[in-house]
């Protein structure tokens, strides 16, 4: 059990740029102070190399399953024939099925620490609500969610346990808030923006509540590196690639910003690529500009500098839905832009043949999010040398995605 989260802000080789407000309106970085946790803030800026955990988060992370595994898959080796040996990091097994959980517990604790009584976040596929529901029920706050219309719709099974740990879920954009009715329509398939500004503005409307951000901002990237550092302590070798797929950055980063920051160092990681998978209906880090940008669809948060396709951006339905989000976070923007992660984008039918492949000889279902990072260990396996390595994050499993599974088969 790692005791320790990891922030790459203290080893980047160029500076961070600062959120910061829009030219005209409000101060949206003072709104931070009003809807975050203030624990969070503190996180969010800061440039210690290392951050504490809390012994009450050690100890739910113990309870909910840390550390995860690392696995050899054998199988898909067989199956590809490369000579290429693959590793991979198994989320999976934690309650919710993903990643998620691992800066969810930290958040809600320091909700709970700031006096807080009900939490409030957003959702694309529900891995992040599901997540947010079980962390404030074992904190003991209230949680109110807002997932994207489509997701609402087809992914019934996660809406069905979000509701089991206790939370409030409305389909995004809802006619519960103002942000919501600007977009409310019952055919529109909502978007993570959008949900981000319901949640915000629910925050605001009422006392002794938080917003819990599910990705893009640095401190959720820094609670992921749980992740990589047991995955560190695990690896029997130093890979020559590093996959995983990118939603808003904070899976990548949790499994990989150990690595990169040990190879930004001189201390280990010097052969290892580091490769982002994004969605074709999404490819903000192929696709997208550098520039400053609001992280959600109507602007009520402070502008940040990633790569981004608009936040007025709605990517279509897609069955990967936890990755339809039209920015990056800055710390793996910047990376990018640097040329220190290399990005991939995929189409879904490419992906789903990727993961019924692993299923077939891994035995796990893969969340259709995850099988990006498998669709390219392929396309990676069958260019790297024999005797190559390549290690990635499988974030989560698909067991709750059976309506993706089904369309596609």
């Amino acid at each position: 059990m790692v005791d320790r989260w990891y922030n790459i802000a203290a080893d980047l080789p160029a500076v961070l740029a600062p959120p910061k407000d829009p030219d005209e309106g409000e101060s949206r970085i003072g709104l931070l102070t009003r809807i975050l946790p203030s624990a969070l803030i503190d996180q969010e800026f800061s440039a210690e190399r290392w951050i504490s955990i809390p012994e009450e988060v050690r100890d739910a992370y113990r309870r909910v399953g840390r550390p995860t595994p690392l696995l050899r898959a054998e199988g898909l080796e067989r199956a590809l024939g490369t000579g290429v040996r693959i590793y991979y990091k198994y989320e999976g097994v934690l309650p919710v099925g993903s990643h998620k959980l691992n800066t969810a517990l930290a958040q809600a604790y320091y909700a709970k620490a700031d006096g807080a009584v009900e939490v409030a976040t957003e959702t694309g596929a529900g891995q992040w609500g599901m997540a947010v529901s079980l962390a404030a029920a074992l904190f003991g706050l209230r949680a109110v969610v807002f997932m994207t219309r489509s997701s609402y719709n087809s992914k019934r099974q996660r809406l069905t346990f979000m509701r089991t740990y206790g939370a409030t879920v409305y389909p995004s954009p809802s006619e519960v808030t103002e942000a919501g009715r600007r977009h409310y329509r019952p055919d529109h398939p909502g978007s993570l923006g959008i949900a981000i500004s319901e949640a915000v503005e629910y925050v605001l409307s009422g006392e002794k509540r938080r917003y819990l951000p599910g990705s893009v901002l640095e401190f959720v990237l820094m609670h992921q590196t749980v992740i990589g550092l047991e995955a560190v302590r695990q690896l029997p070798e130093e890979p020559d690639a590093a996959v995983a797929c990118v939603g808003g950055g904070s899976n990548f980063a949790g499994f990989t910003y150990p690595m990169i920051g040990m190879k930004l160092r001189g201390e280990g990681f010097d052969k290892t690529r580091f490769v982002a998978v994004e969605a074709e209906a999404a490819p903000k880090l192929t696709k997208g500009e550098y520039k400053y940008d609001f992280p959600d669809a109507v602007g009520v948060l402070p502008m940040i500098k990633m790569y981004t396709l608009g936040h007025d951006y709605v990517p279509p339905p897609v069955h990967a839905a936890g990755l339809r989000y039209h920015g990056a976070a800055p710390s793996l923007s910047l990376l990018r832009k640097l040329g220190i992660v290399e990005p991939l984008s995929y189409p879904q039918e490419e992906v789903m043949k990727a993961a019924v492949l692993f299923a077939r000889t891994e035995g796990i279902v893969p969340a259709p999010e995850s099988a990006h990072a498998i669709r390219a260990v392929l396309d990676l396996a069958k260019k790297l040398p024999r005797g190559s390595v390549i290690a990635f994050n499988l974030s989560g499993h698909g067991l709750l995605d059976s309506d993706a599974y089904e369309k596609f088969l």
